[in-house]
């Protein structure tokens, strides 16, 4: 059920750091959780921004959800199909449910991803690309131009 209507603005700097249990240097901020989710309209279990310490690593694992993972910054070595493999910022990883994968940061700095867990369910309808609709903006004075 959708229950918001409003914007809602979640300041990074005023979010703190959790150390991820059964993991090494592995820190997170959630940034939309199952509830929120809810109250959105979507079906989504989390959606964290995560950093990894030089070192550390999200242990190899596997879950009941679907993950996407889009490294931000840094270098990383993806566990993917059984062999590690070398990415960098900007790439991104698909991670079917039930699939052990695993994160590491073997580099001198802090990698950072944004992790999204998606729910896996037999019937859903197919997915398309969305729709935008242009409105006025309210915020430009008459004969703005800029």
């Amino acid at each position: 059920m959708i229950t918001g209507n409003e914007t809602k603005v979640i300041v990074g700097d005023e979010m703190e750091w959790e150390l991820m249990p059964n993991h090494r240097e592995l820190y997170h901020r959630e940034i939309l959780n199952a509830q929120q989710a809810d109250g959105l309209g979507i079906r989504t279990s989390s959606i964290l921004w995560e950093k990894i310490g030089p070192g550390g690593q999200v242990l190899p694992h596997y879950h009941d959800v679907a993950e996407i993972i889009h490294i931000t910054v840094g270098k990383v070595k993806l566990l993917c199909n059984g062999e590690w493999k070398n990415y960098q910022a900007g790439d991104t990883f698909h991670v079917p449910a039930g699939t052990v994968h695993s994160v590491l940061n073997d580099d001198i700095v802090p990698s950072e991803q944004i992790s999204i867990f998606l729910p896996v369910e037999e019937a859903v309808p197919p997915n398309q690309f969305f729709n935008t609709h242009l409105v006025k903006d309210v915020t430009k004075k008459d004969g703005d131009n800029g």
